[in-house]
């Protein structure tokens, strides 16, 4: 192979009070699923996350919660979405997958605290995540 490109191996960096927002939004919607949208930026596997947007039209219920996104406007600093779990699982189901959506997939279990939250691909494997 000519073009043979290195893998990366990615990260997911998480600002402190982007995770506190996080965590108070998914308690606000227990015993309901919460879904925000991650913002931040991304180079060379390493994604930042230093924001969030509340999607337009999200609905959501005890084991769903989306949003259609055709009504999102455009925007090149989206990273991927994070939702919570009140079932108290970190594992993404084959609905999380099936809609994925950017870079990274967080996923915050119940209690809902510092430890709670997890970072998937999009194939479903473990990124590490830290915070700062």
């Amino acid at each position: 192979m000519i073009f043979k490109r290195k893998r990366l191996e990615r990260k997911v960096l998480l600002q402190k009070d982007v995770l506190d927002s996080i965590l108070s939004y998914c308690q606000m919607k227990h015993p309901n699923e919460g879904i925000l949208i991650l913002k931040g930026k991304s180079k060379n596997g390493e994604i930042k996350i230093n924001g969030l947007v509340i999607p337009p039209f999200d609905y959501s219920g005890p084991t769903f919660a989306g949003f259609p996104h055709s009504f999102l406007p455009f925007d090149l600093s989206y990273v991927g979405i994070v939702h919570s779990h009140p079932s108290g699982s970190a594992d993404p189901s084959v609905a999380d997958l099936h809609n994925f959506f950017g870079l990274v997939s967080l996923i915050v279990k119940s209690p809902y605290d510092d430890d709670s939250v997890f970072a998937w691909d999009s194939s479903g494997n473990s990124i590490p995540l830290s915070i700062f």
